[in-house]
């Protein structure tokens, strides 16, 4: 063994993370439910493999955004096997961060398809799809551990925490109150900004780029892109892309 081998860990706690999430199955009631839309599919992909496992993060681990949502799409994320991909929550969100120049394209269709993120990491509090998009306070308790890994691994370089809607903005809590810091109650306000400590990270509140939130105009482009915009003024100048790979975890075939 060379002098420079011993420098080398042992263990990548992402990928041992990672290889966590993707073989839980602590929720019997999401477990069910994610292989049953696996199996039962919505006509347009009827002849696509659907994902149908918990579907891990997604971006640049070195970042110094946490984006958290709610949960996998039935037919978004639960179907592609990647975070907001395949659905029109993600259109909406992903044209959102090109535009502040956090993604190299506007669009996320499927793994694979060349998007990467700079500078940011996307997330979700319950990692499984939950029937109605409706997790259940015990399934939130059973998943938040994985949130707060996740924090605690981009540590230090973390600086804002985008939650994007109220089981987020509550799961971000929880999670800090697992790494042993407690939050204040703060109000869920669309653009409010928390600081996490003295110098942050901060905690900026968001309303869910869901179809019902942006179809009602609850939410519209011009709400999101000033969200973004507060993001990119609490950064200094944004590194370039990094050479980030889309890794493939293929599915053992459901149906």
């Amino acid at each position: 063994m060379s002098a420079n081998d011993s420098l080398v860990p042992l263990h990548d706690p992402w990928e041992e993370l990672e290889a966590r999430i993707l073989t839980c199955r602590r929720c019997p009631r999401l477990v069910a439910w994610r292989e049953t839309v696996a199996r039962v599919k919505r006509r347009a992909y009827r002849e696509e493999t659907y994902w149908g496992r918990p579907v891990p993060g997604f971006g640049d681990r070195q970042g110094r955004v946490l984006v958290v949502g709610l949960a996998p799409g039935a037919h978004g994320a639960n179907r592609t096997g990647r975070m907001f991909t395949g659905d029109a929550s993600g259109a909406f969100l992903y044209a959102a961060l090109y535009r502040a120049g956090f993604a190299n394209q506007p669009t996320s269709r499927h793994r694979g398809d060349g998007l990467r993120l700079r500078d940011m990491y996307i997330t979700a509090v319950v990692r499984c799809v939950p029937p109605k998009n409706r997790p259940t306070a015990a399934e939130i308790r059973a998943c938040v551990p994985y949130l707060a890994e996740e924090i605690q691994l981009m540590q230090p370089r973390l600086r804002v925490i985008v939650a994007l809607g109220r089981i987020a903005f509550d799961g971000v809590r929880r999670a800090y109150a697992i790494l042993g810091q407690s939050l204040p109650r703060w109000p869920f306000v669309h653009a409010a900004r928390y600081a996490l400590g003295p110098e942050g990270p901060y905690l900026i509140a968001s309303y869910h780029p869901s179809r019902q939130n942006t179809q009602t105009g609850r939410l519209t482009s011009a709400m999101f892109d000033r969200v973004w915009q507060q993001v990119r003024a609490l950064l200094p100048d944004p590194p370039p892309l990094p050479p980030q790979e889309d890794v493939h975890h293929e599915p053992e075939r459901l149906d």
